[in-house]
């Protein structure tokens, strides 16, 4: 490219490739495809400039609340999600949630004349512009189909891949029927207020996980499996499982009393993640949730989370505590040390069961649960050992094996 001319599209597409690839690199069918299909005619409208840049994109806006109805993904979580996938030639593929049809274009570059793509979405608007946008960019072959993604699509099944790139709280149990023994199943799971992006492959009537990575999704429509508790006139608020007993009762007053603060020994810096502490702490406990604090929460007084607006916290009865983190600079490396605040009358409990949580995941923060997803009718003789988390259509079990062990 020259430097005094503008970029063409070809080169914004590569330039965010590059970004994508230097940061994690792909498998190099993946990286190509990525190369290949052209973002900007799934955005119509949008300045070439910002159809490549890794964010996120809103296509259809929700009337009934923040978040959006659809969007185009994050290039790089899309990328993520599709090494995660592993797409092979010949392959028949479902994808839940036809968004821009850009994904659905990626994964027909990717399973080639032999294979078959088929994407689902319930909303007719969203349908109507992924098939427009596939027939633009020559992908007219992909079927797209408009239709409650829950429900799968039976008529083409077996599949050999699914993908979802909504949000999902369960596994559907019509999706089990779908997906042939050995197929492989990634999506956006949900459990106790957190997402990660897990890769199940099918063994029989047991999904097996070999690959879990954070993301944030659009929810599916139609799951109603999370809850949502206000507290503090309406400034916080709680986001947990149907099974977790969150009162609003109890905990009407638990800002009332001081907060109590307990520090760990971890310390992360700038660019460090800490959801590690979230995602370990689900393995064994049942009071994680996630707790959401507003700007008029913390002029109020409320202490600040680590993150504001999503944060693990422990909830009990009238009392909880949540993750915290103050920048000390007695390490310049690792600036900031991991806390506890709790309020109510357990705070002092809480807090040290969340600073126990920070303790085990800072001693190895390289291990990832293991997990297997089971239809909800298997018997608990019939579950592995480990930590059961219960939805309507599926049981997932968690356990750990240390990888410094």
């Amino acid at each position: 490219m020259n430097s005094n001319s503008a970029p063409t599209l070809d080169d914004l597409r590569n330039r965010l490739v590059d970004q994508i690839v230097a940061k994690c690199p792909l498998p190099p069918r993946i990286e190509q495809a990525l190369r290949s299909v052209r973002r900007d005619l799934h955005l119509p409208g949008l300045a070439p400039a910002d159809a490549y840049t890794n964010q996120a994109v809103t296509i259809k806006d929700n009337p009934d609340g923040p978040l959006a109805l659809s969007c185009a993904s994050v290039p790089s979580t899309v990328a993520m999600m599709l090494t995660q996938l592993d797409p092979q030639p010949g392959d028949r593929i479902l994808e839940i949630g036809a968004g821009t049809g850009y994904n659905a274009a990626l994964l027909a570059e990717l399973v080639g004349p032999e294979g078959q793509v088929t994407t689902v979405d319930i909303d007719p608007g969203v349908a109507l512009h992924a098939r427009q946008a596939l027939n633009r960019t020559g992908y007219e072959h992909v079927r797209v189909m408009e239709r409650d993604g829950l429900e799968g699509a039976a008529e083409h099944a077996p599949y050999t891949r699914m993908i979802a790139t909504v949000g999902l709280w369960d596994v559907p149990a019509t999706w089990w029927e779908q997906l042939a023994d050995g197929g492989r199943l990634v999506l956006p799971l949900r459990w106790r207020g957190q997402t990660r992006s897990v890769a199940l492959t099918r063994h029989g009537d047991t999904l097996v996980c070999d690959d879990m990575e954070l993301c944030g999704f659009v929810p599916v429509i139609g799951q109603h499996g999370e809850r949502t508790t206000e507290l503090a006139h309406g400034t916080v608020r709680l986001h947990h499982d149907q099974d977790q007993p969150v009162d609003p009762g109890e905990l009407a007053e638990v800002f009332s009393a001081p907060c109590t603060e307990l520090w760990s020994q971890a310390r992360v810096g700038s660019e460090e993640t800490f959801d590690g502490v979230w995602l370990r702490a689900t393995v064994s406990d049942d009071t994680v949730c996630r707790i959401e604090v507003t700007k008029q929460a913390l002029a109020d007084g409320v202490r600040r989370p680590a993150i504001p607006g999503r944060s693990p916290a422990l909830v009990s009865g009238g009392s909880l505590a949540y993750l915290i983190a103050e920048r000390d600079n007695a390490d310049h490396e690792r600036p900031s040390r991991l806390g506890a605040a709790g309020y109510g009358p357990e705070a002092s409990l809480l807090a040290r069961n969340l600073i126990a949580h920070i303790s085990d995941w800072n001693t190895d923060r390289a291990a990832v649960p293991h997990m297997t997803v089971h239809p909800a009718d298997v018997p608990d003789s019939g579950l592995p050992r480990g930590h059961v988390i219960v939805k309507v259509d599926s049981r997932a079990v968690l356990s750990l094996t240390e990888t410094n062990a």
